[in-house]
C-alpha cells in the first residue's frame, strides 16, 4: 500500500506507523493503525505517516521485507519522523535489527501503551503495576545492547523506568522485579483487608467495564461527581 502523509502540529515527536496486513479476523489492519495513530496521540506524538505491507507472515529478521524497510527509511526521513511504531509486538532481535537499518527509535504497540500507562497510572498500585510491566518488557532487550542504561529524556517509549534511572544489568533489573512484585503483593494484601470491612459495614460496590475510551469516566462523573478525568483519548484514564 501506498504511504500516507498526514499533517500534524509539531511536537516532541514525530512517529510513522507501520503495520503488516496478516489475517486480522477482529480488526481490519487499517483499523487497527487508525486505533495505534489514536494511541500515539495519547502519548503526546504526531503522526507523521503511516503504511502497510500485505503478507502472508511476517519476516524473522525485521518483520516486514527487507525492500519495506527501505521504503520506510525513505519516508520516515521525507517526513521528519523521529520514531517509527509498529502496530504488532516486535521480538527484541527484529527491535534491535530495525533500528540499525533505520537508523531511527523503533517501538512497538506494546512498548507504546505501556508509556501512556507510565503517565497515567496515578496510584500507588498502578505506578508499580507499569514500573514492573516496562522492566519485564525491557529484560529480554537487552541482549547485545548495553549493560547499563543512561538517564533517557522521556520521550516516547522510554518513559517510566528511565526518568528513575532504573539501570538495565539483568541482575538489578531482576532484584527490582522481585521488590516491585512483593510491594503489589502488599498493596493488594491491603486492599483485601479494606474490601472485607467494606463488606461487613454493607457498603455497596460497583463497578464499571469497558473498552477505553468508551465513557466510564463520563458516566462515573455522571452518577457519582468524583471528578475523574474525562478525556476524548485511548487510556486517558487507568
Amino acid at each position: 500500500m501506498a504511504r500516507t502523509a498526514r499533517t500534524t502540529a509539531p511536537t516532541a515527536d514525530r512517529a510513522y506507523l507501520v503495520a503488516a496486513d496478516l489475517y486480522r479476523p477482529l480488526m481490519p489492519v487499517e483499523e487497527s493503525l487508525d486505533e495505534l495513530s489514536e494511541l500515539a496521540r495519547t502519548a503526546g506524538a504526531g503522526v507523521a505517516g503511516r503504511t502497510t505491507q500485505r503478507m502472508d507472515h511476517p519476516h524473522v529478521a525485521t518483520y516486514i521485507g527487507k525492500g519495506k524497510v527501505e521504503e520506510v527509511k525513505q519516508a520516515a526521513r521525507e517526513l521528519d519522523a523521529n520514531v517509527v511504531i509498529f502496530d504488532d509486538e516486535l521480538s527484541p532481535s527484529q527491535q534491535r535489527n530495525l533500528e540499525r537499518e533505520l537508523d531511527l527509535k523503533v517501538i512497538d504497540r506494546t512498548a507504546l501503551i505501556l508509556d501512556i500507562f507510565a503517565t497515567r497510572a496515578h496510584t500507588a498500585e498502578g505506578r508499580l503495576q507499569v514500573s514492573l510491566a516496562q522492566l519485564e518488557y525491557l529484560l529480554p532487550r537487552l541482549a547485545g545492547q548495553w549493560s547499563h542504561l543512561e538517564r533517557m529524556e522521556g520521550a516516547i517509549g522510554t518513559r517510566g523506568p528511565g526518568e528513575t534511572q532504573i539501570e538495565t544489568d539483568r541482575r538489578l533489573i531482576r532484584n527490582r522485579i522481585s521488590k516491585l512484585k512483593r510491594d503489589i503483593e502488599d498493596i493488594r494484601t491491603r486492599r483485601s483487608l479494606y474490601r472485607r470491612q467494606r463488606d461487613r459495614a454493607g457498603i455497596p460496590v460497583v463497578a464499571l467495564v469497558g473498552y477505553t475510551n468508551s465513557g466510564q469516566s463520563t458516566l462515573m462523573n455522571a452518577l457519582s461527581h468524583a471528578g475523574v478525568l474525562s478525556e476524548d483519548k485511548l487510556f486517558a484514564t487507568l
